[in-house]
């Protein structure tokens, strides 16, 4: 089974986290299903940006984005070139290194 090694984030997990996903599980329901509450203010419907993260390493093992999510990534915080809505990708067979930005475009967290 593929692993997800979140690189550390000061507010979702300071110390990094190895997550093991599922094939075809998107990399933001890994991360909810290990405690990881990477913001996703729509609902993993590819409408917004929050759940956005930059993929380190394993990003060829990812389906390519479509257009919908090329298009809202446009609007991201601190955007990439390996850059995923994670929501959208889905993990295959590869290990992946994935880094959630500081920062995403919403203004208000829900969760406060």
């Amino acid at each position: 089974m593929p692993q997800i090694i979140f690189l550390p984030n000061e507010k979702f997990c300071p110390q990094g986290v190895v997550v093991v996903a599922e094939k075809g599980e998107s990399i933001l329901d890994a991360a909810l299903r290990s405690g990881i509450d990477i913001e996703h203010a729509c609902e993993k419907s590819c409408a917004c940006t929050t759940c956005h993260v930059i993929v380190r390493e394993g990003i060829d093992s990812l389906e390519p984005s479509d257009e919908l999510e090329d298009d809202m990534l446009d609007k991201a915080w601190g955007l990439e070139p390996d850059s995923r809505l994670s929501c959208q990708a889905l993990v295959d067979d590869a290990d992946l290194v994935v880094e959630i930005p500081r920062y995403t475009i919403n203004m208000v967290s829900e969760n406060h």
